[in-house]
Parts: C-alpha cells; structure tokens; sequence
C-alpha cells in the first residue's frame, strides 16, 4: 500500500514515502519524459500519478473494475498517454494530460499480467495470464497478431530503446524475439538528398556541405539533420521516385507521396505495397492480395488483378508480381504478360536503361538481360506468346550463390551488400570485393561526381566507400563490347585501378588488353605466361629474379621447343632437377657431367647422385652417399654395386652405429671375417671387374633395342658362361684363402692357368699307344724342367734332394727305352703331381699348409716305392685337416 523512495548514493536512505493507495501495489513507471513524475498500478482497481516530494497523488485514474496490474508510459514525444492492464482482462489507455481513458483493448481471457509500448515501433504489447502476447497498433489500436509459445503464464514483457528485440517471461522460461523490419526506412535521391524516418518523424540531410576530400572509407559521415516534420502514418519504407522530385511513405496500410523539398502532400492511398516505374510519373499500389492499381500523374489509369494473386510487388522496367507461381512481369502501358518466371523472388533490381535485371531469392541471385526487340517481335506474332509469356523476353546472364542483402545498379554494375556484410559488386561475371563491413548496411546511391557509394545502418548512421565512375564506365564499355568507348576512358582510370581493369579483362576473356593495361608485374607475367609470350615473361622474370617464374618460364619454353631458353630459365631458378630431366631427354652427357659437379657443389646429393649414376661413376656415388652421412645407403650400394668397397664402408658403419648402439655396431658382418654370410662373394668381385669395363664404353643410342635392359640382367649367370670360355685369372688370396678386395689382378705370364697335365703322345684320333718313345720322354722331362723353372729354386736342402730324387727317377724311367706299361704311367703322372705340390714354396722355411718338405718327401718315397696305383688315393687329401696333419 506504500510507496518507498530510497537513495542508493547515500547508502539507500529512504527519502520519502508515497501513501493513497488501499491495496497492494503491483507496479510502479517513471514518466520518460519527466523524470519527476511516476505512475503506480494497484489491486485498489486506480491508477496514480505521483510526483516526487509531494506524499499525496497528483491525480487518480479510475476505470478498471478488477486490481490493476500493470503500468507504462508512451515513450514517443507526441502522446501523453499511459497503458494499465488489471484482472478484469481489460487494457486501457489513459491520456494524463486530459485524465481520460482513450481506448480500452479487449481480447485475453485471464488477467493482464504485464504491457508495454513498444520504444522504437508503433506497437503495444500485452501480456496474460491465458498464455498469449498479443501485439496491438499503437495508432490505430487494431490487433495486429498474437503470439502463443506454450509456455504457461506470461508475467514479464522487456523492451529496450534502440532495439527491436523484445523478451518475453513465463512460468516455464524466457524468449527473445525480434520484430518489425531490421532496413530503416531511408532514401538518397541523385543529388545526395537524404531522407529517414526516426519513428513518425522525417528527417533530412545533405552530403553537397561535406568535404569530399576529407571522408574516409568507413567512416560515419557529420551530416546536418533537419526535421522536416510528422508523418500521418507511422513510416516503414520511404522511397524517391527516379527523378528526386517526390517521395513516398508507405506504412499502416497506406501510403502518402510528399514533395521532396517541404514535405507537402501530394497524394495518398491505401496500400500493402507501392513501387515507382522506370518513368518518375507512374507508380503501383498493391491493395491486397489480389488487387493491383497503376497510377500516372498522381491519377488512377489501370486496376488488374493478377491470375494467380499478389504476395508483392516489384518496380523497374517492368512490373513484376510475385503470386504462388512464380514471378511475373507485365508491361506498364499494356499490363499484358511478358514473361513468368518460376522462382520466389525477395526482390528484383532494374538498370537504369531497363536492359539489365537482378532477380534476388533467399540463397542465390541471377542476373538476366532483357530483350525488348523480341518482345515487340512476339506482339507481331501472337504465336510465340505461351501462357507463360515471351520466352526469349530475358537471357540469363550469370547466377550467383550469394544472399543479397541490398542492391542497386551503376552502369552494367550490379552493387550490393550480403549477408556476411561484404560490399561487393557484380560485372560481366566477375565479383569484386569493394570493402568489408563491420556491421550490417544498407545501400543508399551512388554519386558518380564524388565517385563514392554511399550506405547507412539502421541507427540512421551513414557512411561511404570510394567507387571510381572511370572503372565503373570501362568496364560496362567492355561488357557492351565498345572498344572505342573503353579505350577513351581507360586514360582516365587512375594508375592503381589499372590491374582491377586488367583482372576484368582477362575474366572477359580479353588477355592481350588485360597484359596492356595491367600495372601488377606479377599479374603481367601470368598473363604473359598464359599468352605464350615468352619475351614479355623473360623480361618480367629477369625483373624479379624469382625462382618460382624461372621454373614457370621454363616449363613453357620446354612446351615450345625453346631448350637454349629452358636451359637458361632453368639454371636461373637452381632448379636442378628440371636441368637433369633436359639433359637426359636431350642425351647430353656432358650436360649431365657439369650437372652432377654443380648440384655437388650446391649439396643437391639427390640430383647428383643421379647424374654420376646415369653416367657409371658408381665410385663417386658411393662418395656422394658416405659424404652425405648416408652410411647405411653407400652399404648396400656397395654390396649391390661395389662389393670390393664394402668392407671399407662397412667399418664406417660400425663406428656411426657404435655411437647410438655399440652391440648393434660390433653386430655388422664384414665380408672378410664372415665368408659364409656372403654367397657368391668372390664372383661378384669378378663381376664388378667385368662390369666396370663394360661401364667405361659408349654405346649408341641407335643400339638400345639390340641391348639387354640392366634390371633383366644376372651378371653372376654372365660371369659363369664367360668362365666357361675362356679361363679366369684368380683372384689374389689372403692367408685364409679368401679374395682380397679391390687388388689388381695379374695375368701370368706364360698363358695357361695351371701347369699342364700329362698327356698321351701323339693324336687323339690315332690308335691308342700304350709306350713312350724316347723323343716322348725328353719332352716330358723338357715340360718338367720348365714347371720347375716356373715354381722356382728349391730354397732349401731338403727340398734339392727331392727334386733330384724325382730327376733321378725320371732319368730311370727314360733309360729303359722300352715301352712302359700303363702301371708305369700312372705312377709318373702321381709323382708329377707330387712336384707340384713341392715346388709352391719359395721362400726359405716356408710351409704349404702347415706340411714341411720332409713330409712331403717321405711320403714320395713310399710312393714311388710301390707301384700299386689302387693305394693312391688323393681325393680325400684335405690340406685344412688337422687330423690328417697329426697322422
């Protein structure tokens, strides 16, 4: 029943306190227009009007017949009103100035919980207990809707000034919902005249007092607002007519066409909708649904109705009709159909010529050309007219899978903001980004004497971005394929707009022009690139010395046979790779040799490697690959191509591998100590050798198909087949009769490998001879002699006296001068073989296998001394047995 006043800056001191009321009170409003007053609702069925340091009500407003809920003052500047909301589910308005209700709102069905005007639209809002919001006109009071969220009770309704956003409270949550139109109500007409609406008022400003040099892209403009006055109706869209002369306010289902100027009414009407033609003295009203007026000069000419309805309207050229079919277009004079359309448009732009049209929908906009030379061809020949008009009455010219938020043309320039609120514009295809906003805005004109395109937002802020005509002329000259237009104009388009043109260009399609006019030099090397023209790309690439337009040139100088040119832009660029693949395509080894010392010396082990391998220097590869720290490679390049290199590389292994692992080092088999690891090693030695001949010949290209492919190759199996020939030269042994690596093989003087055997005298055709002439035994014991010779002295007594015990037993046997039997020439070849064996030492104190001369000279004997052959055997003898030596 009380009213409290507390003081928070002093600690909340209650200052004073407000009686009169017999009943709980429910709400209390401050007056936003005076902050001394306020007005309090009750369960005592009044309204109060209070004004601080008064204890007694101003006055009591008296009229609902339940408690009174709730309470809020109108905020606009024109109407002393107040709204109550009470449980007689009734809602009054209250005029405080003249103490009188004004209207009562009627339509819940449970006691009004909470109401509100709306700051910014003309719109009340209620709130009950029955679940519903309801939103009433503010001028006219009609019920505009009602909002029903399932959410029990509504006791809170929120609004904030500035804002269309209005939050709603229930028993079971909150919602925030946003209402009327997120455009202001703005227009620009040619000459920089701008108009708004700010609620019921109409404002003016001017851009002709600006300082043009002085406005920066982005920046909100000091514009000097004037009021021009109230509008009757509370305005939605106000629009200029083409020329600037009028404009029109449409709102509240009418519409109202002022002077520009003083803002004097010219006409009005009723109307959902109302658009301009292309000629400034025709208009179009959409009364309803189905009913559509045209007007001229202010005055009635036509009234249709559309075949399939009217959901909106769109001026321009034509007027075009949205229904549930599509879009429809109708001419102006006739309202005859000239085209439908099946699309859903939200809007549709015209060109100021009327040749050009933008048709924008919710996801995409398209951009067709009209053709009025087939349209009045068709009206010649009704023929060609189908139900759903001309069909060649447009030619689409692009779609786009953009949302547009607004548009409007310049030329053949289609600009607009989307929906990510990017400023673009739209041009023979291309889309140009002109800036990116911060906020969403509005489109308001273009002002080609400025050359600045200019916006606003919907706090009535407006701001410009620089859109130079020149570029704007060249290019719809392009697109309307006048040259002599576009190179007029192409002087007079600024030097750093000079590549936007050329980009444009070469989207055209136009490439030679774009090279010409474009000032970018990486942009000029791509279209001379794309062009082909090699002497315009070496002088742009020469210019920047980069390595990425060598390689570019490069390859385009290789496309044109130019090799010299490649060669050069490719030595340019360092780019290795590129020179080995020119040098091996063009067979030039010499090309390749320098290569390989270059890319050495640039540390390009990959290319250089390579070339040296294309070129059989398998040494310097494997050098390349242990200087590169690529031990374990150069292992197994060894082992497949060097095997005498890889006991060398092998120790380098271990050392690098000991440093991270010394078990895993120490675990590495070297050739030399483990022979039964490496199969066929001593052959692939002899293969290496072999091979390395064959690498060191030329041969001609013209032989490749005579000339077996390296990977089908099996040098082993070739090494083989050679041995079965002609006789090897052995490889030189260690003490543990493994081949040395890498050493030199000797040839022996005297042509065969191994003495020679003896043989039978004579022919192996004739008869077979089972005695030895004399002149057979002197050659024999000539060949002796020279084996010995060959052998060597006898460094030792011992082994003199065997060697003259054999003598002596060949003088015995030569003596004779009968024939022998063939016991007697077994036994000589044995005791042959015998002298073989001896005579291996050379050196003094030298032993063959662990075995003296004494030995071998005892064992002689006994041999010599029994002529039985079945008890030599030789076969079995292994010099590497150490059970035979200790018998």
């Amino acid at each position: 029943m009380l009213i409290k006043l507390w003081n928070w800056e002093k600690n909340w001191v209650c200052q004073q306190v407000f009686e009169g009321h017999t009943h709980y009170v429910m709400e209390v409003k401050v007056n936003p227009k005076d902050n001394n007053t306020f007005a309090s609702a009750s369960l005592d069925k009044t309204v109060k009007v209070w004004q601080l340091g008064s204890a007694q009500p101003n006055f009591t407003l008296e009229g609902h017949e339940k408690g009174v809920n709730c309470v809020d003052y109108y905020m606009g500047g024109d109407k002393p009103y107040l709204i109550s909301g009470a449980d007689d589910r009734m809602v009054k308005i209250w005029d405080y100035q003249n103490k009188t209700c004004v209207q009562t709102l009627e339509g819940h069905a449970q006691n009004i919980a909470s109401v509100s005007f709306h700051p910014e639209l003309p719109i009340i809002l209620t709130g009950s207990e029955d679940g519903t919001v309801k939103i009433w006109h503010a001028n006219t009071y009609r019920l505009e809707t009602t909002l029903n969220y399932g959410l029990e009770r509504v006791w809170s309704i929120g609004v904030l000034r500035g804002s269309n956003n209005v939050a709603l409270g229930y028993d079971e949550g909150a919602i925030l919902i946003k209402l009327g139109r997120e455009e202001p109500a703005m227009s620009m007409d040619a000459g920089g005249k701008i108009i708004w609406a700010k609620h019921s008022e109409l404002q003016q400003a001017s851009l002709k007092a600006l300082e043009k040099e002085e406005i920066q892209d982005g920046e909100r403009l000091p514009l000097a607002v004037k009021d021009m006055g109230s509008c009757e109706v509370y305005p939605q869209t106000v629009q200029h007519n083409p020329n600037g002369r009028f404009v029109v306010v449409c709102g509240d289902g009418e519409y109202i066409i002022y002077t520009a100027m003083a803002l004097r009414n010219k006409s009005f009407g009723s109307a959902q909708e109302f658009v301009w033609a292309a000629d400034s003295s025709e208009y179009a009203v959409r009364e309803s649904s189905s009913s559509i007026k045209l007007f001229k000069n202010f005055k009635e000419r036509k009234s249709f109705k559309p075949e399939f309805g009217a959901e909106n309207i769109f001026g321009g050229a034509l007027l075009g009709v949205k229904s549930v079919s599509g879009l429809a277009f109708y001419d102006w004079e006739t309202q005859e159909l000239v085209r439908r359309i099946e699309i859903q448009p939200r809007a549709v732009y015209w060109s100021e010529t009327g040749e050009l049209c933008c048709i924008v929908t919710d996801e995409s906009y398209f951009v067709l050309k009209y053709q009025p030379d087939a349209v009045a061809a068709a009206a010649e020949n009704p023929e060609k007219i189908t139900e759903d008009g001309i069909e060649d009455a447009f030619d689409v010219l692009g779609e786009v899978s953009e949302t547009v938020k607004t548009g409007l043309w310049v030329g053949d320039c289609f600009i607009y903001t989307n929906s990510v609120n990017r400023l673009n514009y739209y041009v023979g295809g291309e889309i140009v980004t002109v800036s990116h906003l911060d906020r969403t805005m509005y489109l308001l004109g273009y002002i080609p004497q400025d050359n600045r395109l200019y916006l606003g937002d919907k706090e009535l802020n407006v701001v410009s971005f620089q859109l130079l005509l020149s570029v704007l002329e060249y290019q719809t000259a392009v697109m309307r394929r006048d040259f002599d237009t576009a190179d007029r104009v192409l002087p007079t388009v600024p030097k750093e707009q000079r590549t936007r043109v050329a980009h444009f260009l070469e989207k055209q399609g136009f490439k030679k022009q774009a090279l010409a006019v474009s000032s970018d030099a990486e942009h000029k090397f791509d279209l001379a690139i794309q062009l082909g023209d090699l002497e315009n790309a070496y002088n742009l690439a020469k210019e920047s010395a980069s390595e990425q337009k060598w390689k570019q040139l490069a390859e385009l100088a290789t496309s044109q046979a130019k090799f010299e040119l490649a060669q050069q832009c490719l030595h340019e660029a360092q780019d290795h790779g590129g020179l080995l693949l020119l040098a091996t395509a063009a067979g030039n080894a010499d090309m390749v040799t320098k290569l390989g010392i270059q890319a050495d010396q640039a540390g390009k082990h990959n290319v250089s490697f390579l070339s040296y391998f294309l070129l059989g220097d398998l040494e310097r590869c494997l050098e390349i690959l242990l200087a590169s720290n690529r031990v374990p490679e150069a292992a197994f390049f060894a082992r497949t191509y060097l095997p005498s290199e890889i006991s060398r590389v092998v120790e380098l292994w271990r050392v690098q591998l000991g440093k991270v692992n010394e078990k895993a080092g120490q675990s590495l088999a070297d050739p030399k100590d483990y022979a039964n690891l490496f199969p066929d090693y001593a052959a692939s030695l002899q293969a290496q050798q072999m091979l390395a001949g064959e690498r060191t010949k030329v041969i001609p290209a013209e032989d490749w198909k005579d000339i077996m492919a390296n990977y089908e190759r099996k040098p082993l199996e070739e090494l083989n087949a050679l041995a079965d020939e002609e006789d090897l030269i052995d490889e030189p042994l260690d003490d543990k009769d493994h081949p040395i690596a890498g050493a030199v093989e000797e040839e022996l003087e005297g042509g065969d490998e191994c003495p020679a055997s003896l043989e039978y005298a004579g022919d192996d055709d004739e008869d077979d001879k089972d005695y030895y002439s004399d002149e057979d035994l002197e050659k024999l014991l000539d060949d002796e002699l020279d084996e010995l010779d060959i052998i060597g002295e006898p460094s030792k007594p011992e082994e003199e006296k065997v060697l003259d015990d054999e003598l002596d037993e060949l003088d015995i046997i030569g003596s004779l001068g009968e024939p022998s039997t063939p016991e007697e020439e077994k036994l000589l070849d044995d005791d042959l073989d015998e002298l073989d064996i001896i005579g291996e030492p050379s050196k003094p104190e030298e032993v063959v296998a662990g075995i003296t001369t004494e030995d071998l000279e005892a064992e002689l004997e006994m041999d010599l001394d029994n002529l039985k052959l079945d008890d030599i055997d030789t076969t079995d003898v292994n010099l590497d047995d150490e059970e035979l030596l200790e018998d």
